[in-house]
């Protein structure tokens, strides 16, 4: 996300919305429905919209979106990538692979998630 988001009253829905498209890219953050307009981001809830612009369009260019608007997101694939490459390599002389493979799983889905959350919130913190 670049800059802060606007906050738009729900009257100027019409407006808002003529050209946007609704989406299934980005995050909703609790929103009804989100549409992207070029590079604006436009998220709906009750009573208002909020609109951000991101650098790139994630329809035009997704990895570059990750990179530029979204690395929170790769870190965390990132690092769920390498924990469970580290687990694979600690349990591969375990006996049980069910315990083994939930262990591998659990741990790459945790420390991905905590590296997600750590990096949004540092991102956050930055802006």
């Amino acid at each position: 996300m670049t800059g802060d988001e606007i906050e738009v009253p729900k009257e100027l829905r019409e407006f808002m919305l003529e050209e946007a498209e609704e989406t299934f890219l980005g995050q909703k953050n609790g929103a009804q429905k989100q549409y992207r307009y070029g590079n604006l981001h436009i998220r709906e809830y009750d009573d208002k919209f909020l609109v951000h612009t991101d650098k790139i369009d994630p329809r035009v260019n997704p990895l570059g979106h990750l990179v530029h608007d979204a690395p929170e997101i790769l870190i965390g694939i990132a690092c769920g990538i390498f924990s469970g490459i580290h687990s694979v390599k600690s349990f591969s002389n375990n006996n049980s692979n069910k315990i083994s493979l939930a262990s591998i799983l659990a741990s790459s889905i945790m420390s991905g998630y905590l590296a997600y959350t750590t990096t949004k919130q540092i991102k956050k913190y930055l802006e």
